[in-house]
This record gives structure tokens, sequence and C-alpha cells, in this order.
């Protein structure tokens, strides 16, 4: 079975992409190549690659609180470019956690590119009237 080894990112400028994408992850740099201009960060064994020749990528990436961290992101200044919104309910557990609901986000990083974030968080009642 195949599975994904690496997500590659357009980064014009690598120390301010580098600077973003370190406080979006709560991380280092895992490895930096300059020349040629890559930067390489590992989430969960999948590397991330910033590269000023790669295209731009949407990239998902999971927090464990959506609300939180686009609170977080908006203080540092970081564009928006769509608020929290639950997005699907998880019945089966298929898909997400079941019983979850999911959450995504998304905002702007240093080079243009636009960041999913996704949260899965326990279903809000339903509320009758």
């Amino acid at each position: 079975m195949a599975r994904i080894t690496q997500i590659a990112q357009h980064a014009s400028d690598l120390d301010r992409a580098r600077a973003f994408y370190g406080d979006l992850l709560g991380q280092e740099a895992a490895a930096v190549f300059d020349p040629p201009g890559l930067v390489f960060f590992v989430l969960d064994g999948v590397r991330l690659l910033l590269d000023r020749g790669a295209p731009s990528a949407l990239i998902y990436l999971q927090v464990p609180d959506v609300h939180t961290e686009m609170a977080r992101l908006k203080g540092a200044g970081v564009e928006i470019v769509a608020e929290p919104q639950m997005i699907f309910h998880h019945d089966d557990g298929e898909l997400g956690p079941s019983g979850s609901d999911e959450w995504m986000a998304f905002v702007k990083d240093s080079e243009g590119n636009t960041v999913g974030l996704v949260s899965h968080l326990p279903a809000e009642p339903l509320v009758h009237s």
C-alpha cells in the first residue's frame, strides 16, 4: 500500500516561510538546504518541503482546536481566508472520529498559499425549537 511521504509547498522567501511554518507547526525545521532552496519539516512521518520551485498546494493541517488556533493566528496578524465552520458530522467514523464534528478554517501563509486547519471536536448538541 502506498502512503504519503512528502508534500511540497511553494516558498519564495525561505526564511520567511520557515518562520511562518515553524510557528504554525510549533517546531523547528528538520533540515535546511540553501542552496538549492529547500526547507523540511516532519509531520507525523510525512515531510513538508518548502521549495522555491514547487507549485502552490492546498495543505490541510489537523490542529487540536481550530477556534483557539484561529484566535492565536489572528493575534499574530495572519490573513484569514475563512473563519471556522462546522462542515461535517461524523456518524460512522469512516472519515473521522465517530460522533465528532469536523471544523475547518483557512488562512494565508507567508507566501500567499492557502492553508486549511481542521479539527475534530465533540459534536454540538442539537437545539430544538
